[in-house]
């Protein structure tokens, strides 16, 4: 027992890491990543894909060509500029669509699929800094690899409350079992949030 106590520090450790030049970004915080980041590319690619399948089912992708092409040379100016945080990101697929929703958001998943809602610029009346700064964020989260690392971490809440779970499994009193895990489950869940 105490050596797979050993055993799996050890693999967390070796999971953490930074994901951007320090020198360039100015940031060195380590990160827990854990899944194999052409998994979690992988994974994003083919919700993506559901993403802009669903608007066009709907009519709703790319419909106003004067937005994606403002949203588009507003990104490409700086998906240029990414690989100096982060070489790799040079070869990403990057994609960029617009989505007609009423809703202020934006995203970039990993690899490189940026989502822009056209709320964010109707509503708030974008002018093109504005646009660069949200989506420019939105980036930064990719090359970050917040996903991977959200992805990592609930990797081992799941492993952890596995284990609890045998562990309890175990109790003579059922009801104090499940209310005990289910606590557990709640517990990591708003830690990690």
């Amino acid at each position: 027992m105490k050596y797979s106590v050993l055993f799996f520090l050890a693999f967390l450790i070796t999971g953490c890491a930074s994901t951007t030049l320090k020198n360039q970004s100015g940031v060195d915080r380590k990160q827990l990543l854990l899944m194999p980041q052409s998994m979690v590319v992988n994974m994003a690619n083919d919700s993506y894909r559901s993403a802009l399948q669903e608007a066009s089912k709907k009519n709703k992708l790319n419909v106003d060509s004067f937005q994606v092409n403002r949203v588009k040379r507003i990104s490409n100016r700086l998906i240029t500029n990414a690989s100096y945080f982060k070489p790799e990101a040079s070869q990403w697929s990057w994609e960029v669509n617009v989505q007609d929703s009423d809703e202020v958001n934006a995203y970039c998943m990993p690899g490189g699929k940026i989502m822009v809602y056209s709320g964010l610029i109707r509503k708030l009346n974008a002018t093109d800094d504005e646009l660069a700064a949200v989506i420019g964020h939105e980036i930064s989260h990719a090359l970050r690899e917040h996903g991977r690392e959200r992805m990592s971490t609930a990797a081992v809440q799941q492993l952890g409350l596995i284990g609890f779970a045998a562990y309890i499994s175990n109790s003579s009193n059922r009801n104090r079992a499940n209310a005990t895990m289910q606590a557990a489950s709640l517990g990591t869940t708003l830690f990690f949030a």
